[in-house]
């Protein structure tokens, strides 16, 4: 019986050794956006419960594998654009093989997912979820132990196990946006359009920004201006919850989305504004929505009356992308900037670039290559964001997105 004890005794000094060698976490925050308050539901603090993530060194495989949009035009597809071309830049280094998996559904990811397992070479996956179906797709990565980033839509669940989950900062969208309209005399009782992308975390987290800013919870922090922005009197959540009551719709990111609710809507929406205090403010989670606007005013859907009245409002329009077409309407040289001098009061977009995406793969090869790599599993990691309007949009290029009607 006395060796098996010596055994057992070696073993458990060999476990306390391993376990006085462990790295805690170290945190990561953004310089641009100051943190949430704990009872909020904003970018969470990394804790030095979670363990380090630990650089793959030996990696299992040689290949990174992007998963993203079909490229083409408008945020989206530009993301898909951006890998595309990373991904090229990868393979001519040769220090690890790299494809870009292009898709149009999150069911299509899941397929892609089983055959990158099945192809057994993958160092690393860098995941752009299309759609919350594609949950199934990270889950088997995770069964199968394959490290991966999540980018823009962070999926609830899987986003605990990955490596890193990194986007725009979408909580200080909402909260510029919040800010930009209450400097345009937004206040409790005011008549506002929300227009929504999709039901996922990207407008979800937006809509909340929007919210803390309102109630005094967060402020907006511009990497533009360099300065941080507190509202001076907070709402109540009562007054948020009317301000957003009335005229709100999820348009699946799209012009034509916009557009259709828009055209059943406005003329309610111009008088409720007219007989209130002839304001209007218009909550867009992206340019393409806000061109279904300017397409709807353009395309004589809307009755002289209507058109008058919403002409005679002072009205202030949000947006966030960065669409070289929309920046053409702030600084007026493009086609519709007429319509939106003649109907808008102002303007302005939330700088929130696709071409991010280039990064978030850079943030695999840093994993891979063991450089600097300071996340731990389930952190997220939030691009700084900045309002650009008519004062600042000759100092950004934007992307190209949507084509005008």
């Amino acid at each position: 019986m006395k060796k098996p004890s010596a055994i057992i005794l070696a073993l458990l000094v060999l476990i306390a050794a391993f376990a006085g060698c462990s790295s805690p976490a170290a945190t990561q925050s953004s310089a641009a956006a100051p943190a949430a308050p704990a009872a909020s539901s904003g970018p969470p603090a990394a804790t030095t419960s979670e363990p380090v993530s630990e650089p793959a060194g030996e990696a299992s495989g040689d290949t990174i594998y992007v998963l993203g949009p079909t490229p083409d035009h408008g945020w989206t597809a530009q993301a898909g654009a951006y890998a595309d071309a990373k991904v090229a830049e990868i393979n001519s280094a040769g220090e690890w093989k790299a494809v870009y998996m292009s898709a149009s559904t999150g069911e299509e990811q899941v397929d892609q997912v089983h055959t990158i397992l099945a192809n057994g070479n993958a160092a690393g996956v860098v995941f752009f979820a299309l759609e919350d179906s594609a949950k199934a797709g990270q889950e088997a990565l995770i069964g199968a132990d394959v490290p991966f980033i999540s980018f823009d839509r962070i999926i609830e669940g899987p986003d605990k196990s990955s490596i890193l989950n990194a986007s725009g900062d979408n909580w200080q969208c909402g909260a510029g946006i919040a800010y930009w309209l209450t400097q345009k005399g937004m206040a409790p009782g005011a008549t506002l359009v929300t227009l929504i992308g999709d039901n996922g975390t990207v407008c979800t987290r937006r809509q909340e920004g929007f919210e803390q800013f309102l109630l005094g919870e967060i402020d907006y922090a511009d990497q533009h201006t360099g300065e941080s922005y507190h509202i001076e009197t907070p709402w109540t959540q009562e007054e948020i919850d009317a301000l957003t009551a009335d005229y709100k719709t999820v348009c699946n990111w799209s012009a034509d989305g916009a557009y259709g609710y828009l055209e059943q809507q406005m003329a309610g929406i111009v008088a409720k504004a007219k007989g209130n205090d002839g304001n209007l403010y218009v909550f867009s989670m992206d340019d393409e929505m806000t061109f279904g606007m300017l397409n709807l005013i353009e395309a004589n859907a809307l009755d002289d009356a209507t058109k008058a009245d919403l002409e005679a409002l002072n009205v202030y329009v949000s947006a966030i992308g960065g669409m070289a077409e929309l920046y053409a309407v702030m600084d007026g040289s493009g086609s519709q900037a007429p319509t939106a001098a003649q109907y808008f009061d102002d303007l302005m977009s939330v700088y929130f670039s696709p071409k991010m995406m280039e990064n978030v793969i850079g943030y695999m090869l840093d994993y891979l290559n063991g450089a600097n790599w300071t996340y731990a599993i389930g952190e997220g990691k939030y691009e700084p964001v900045w309002i650009v309007d008519a004062a600042n949009v000759g100092e950004y290029e934007g992307f190209t997105g949507h084509a005008a009607a």
